[in-house]
């Protein structure tokens, strides 16, 4: 074999290998779906976002929730009859408010039950579905996220403060910002109107307004992540028994290599040491 042909034979390889260990991935994805829903006789649906790395030019993309997931979505929904029960595994950074407001009142329009698993985070709009199901369970240290809306790279609520601000002081205002304003408010109030119409038939139109009001109107940044401590000190039910094979089944949407990984470790599960045995007692000696 020459040495062009040597090159050749690595040059495939090299081609070939990630796309063989996608398709393995991807396999092992669907045996844990078919395995899981053979076990628990429910309908399981991923939403799971990564980086993604774009054929073998190596640019990470950065994916959220769009339209390609609610058509999915709703298209799984649409294959599942009423009254079988729906899991859904949710790892997301948000995305298009349409995309997950058209998901959520998809879930609440369900008769069987919706259970929300999230293993790491589900913020944004990922928070918005995960309010949408009957019951939300939670990785203990999983996180979700305000519902503020964003306009471009800046909240809403701090665009009608900002103006609120400049009105006081008497401070001039031109009119794109006015208008800017004006359509923030408009984001709030129907961001609002959702959040609420979703948690009233669980929480009720008290506790549903509460809540509605605190997630959308710019209590923390948007990417504040708000724990499940947080979570049930606003009254949410969160459930932290995460099922181990949930935590396996991230394991099959790694990131993108990117050389040296940042994170290592033995992959085996360390138990604590058993206690130490107590010293037998002396045995007694009889007299003679």
């Amino acid at each position: 074999m020459s040495v062009f042909d040597l090159v050749w034979v690595l040059f495939l390889v090299s081609a070939l290998l990630p796309v063989l260990q996608r398709r393995r991935l991807e396999m092992r994805r669907l045996q844990f779906l078919r395995s899981w829903e053979r076990r628990t006789k429910h309908r399981l649906i991923a939403l799971i976002h990564r980086q993604e790395t774009m054929s073998f030019i190596g640019f990470p993309i950065v994916r959220y929730i769009d339209i390609q997931d609610s058509e999915d979505v709703l298209r799984a929904l649409r294959l599942t009859a009423d009254d079988v029960p729906i899991d859904i595994v949710l790892h997301t950074p948000g995305g298009l408010a349409l995309a997950a407001e058209q998901i959520a009142h998809a879930i609440c329009a369900r008769k069987g039950k919706v259970t929300v698993y999230v293993p790491h985070y589900a913020m944004s709009g990922g928070t918005l579905i995960a309010l949408a199901a009957d019951e939300i369970v939670m990785d203990p240290n999983a996180v979700l996220g305000s519902l503020d809306p964003q306009l471009g790279h800046h909240p809403a609520a701090s665009i009608v403060r900002a103006i609120e601000w400049k009105t006081d002081r008497n401070q001039e205002v031109d009119d794109e910002t006015v208008i800017l304003a004006d359509v923030a408010r408009k984001a709030i109030v129907q961001l609002f109107e959702c959040v609420r119409g979703i948690l009233t038939p669980r929480l009720g139109p008290e506790k549903a307004e509460e809540l509605a009001t605190i997630l959308t109107r710019g209590e923390w940044t948007h990417d504040h992540p708000l724990d499940v401590e947080v979570l049930r000190g606003l009254g949410l039910p969160i459930n932290t028994d995460m099922p181990h094979e949930i935590e396996d089944y991230m394991r099959f949407f790694p990131q993108p290599p990117t050389g040296r990984p940042s994170v290592q470790y033995i992959p085996l599960p360390y138990r604590s040491p058993a206690p130490p045995r107590p010293a037998p007692l002396p045995r007694a000696r009889g007299g003679g």
